[in-house]
């Protein structure tokens, strides 16, 4: 038998080296994507991620010829001991106009708890549309215990809303922070 020959051995060196540069590609990419789709949900309106931040206040034409319904609805992450509702449930809105709502929340438990509710809207095309000037998601919200408050919610419909669209839904889940309370 004759020994191994050389070139055989630097390829199986070149396919290990290229597998675990595929290994290492892959985890990064898996790691980005998160971000990236956080990032693209942001920018295009997609899964109904709405903006963080306040949005522009400056006057626009109002629609008087048009309405739009607008939903809420609240839900509670986990088994919180929150209580958490809006307080209508729709509305009839003008495009280009503002509106206050409210929702309720309460710490139903003996203890303190700070959470922080994440807005979502469908459909995903209209959070492009649906602009909050003051919003009780903007900040953590910190209860004492048995405590309940209105929290509320400005907002208004672009008027470049599509004109297919006639429902919108703007739906908050309530999360508990972690390590606070419960």
């Amino acid at each position: 038998m004759s020994p191994p020959v050389p070139a055989a051995a630097a390829g199986v060196q070149r396919s290990i080296r290229s597998t675990l540069l595929v290994v290492v590609a892959m985890f990064g990419f898996g790691f980005a994507l998160v971000p990236l789709y956080d990032v693209l949900c942001q920018v295009t309106g997609l899964n109904g991620k709405t903006r963080a931040a306040v949005a522009d206040a400056a006057p626009m034409p109002v629609d008087e010829a048009r309405t739009v319904i607008v939903e809420f609805i609240a839900s509670v992450n986990d088994e919180a001991p929150w209580e958490f509702r809006p307080d209508v449930t729709r509305i009839e809105v003008h495009p280009g106009r503002f509106y206050t709502t409210h929702f309720y929340a309460r710490n139903r438990s003996e203890t303190p708890l700070a959470g922080q509710a994440v807005p979502s809207v469908a459909p995903g095309l209209a959070s492009l549309h649906f602009h909050k000037i003051e919003c009780f998601c903007f900040n953590q919200q910190r209860f004492a215990p048995g405590e309940g408050r209105e929290m509320p919610v400005t907002f208004r419909i672009d008027p470049q809303l599509p004109a297919e669209v006639g429902t919108v839904t703007l739906s908050y889940t309530f999360f508990r922070l972690p390590g606070q309370g419960g």
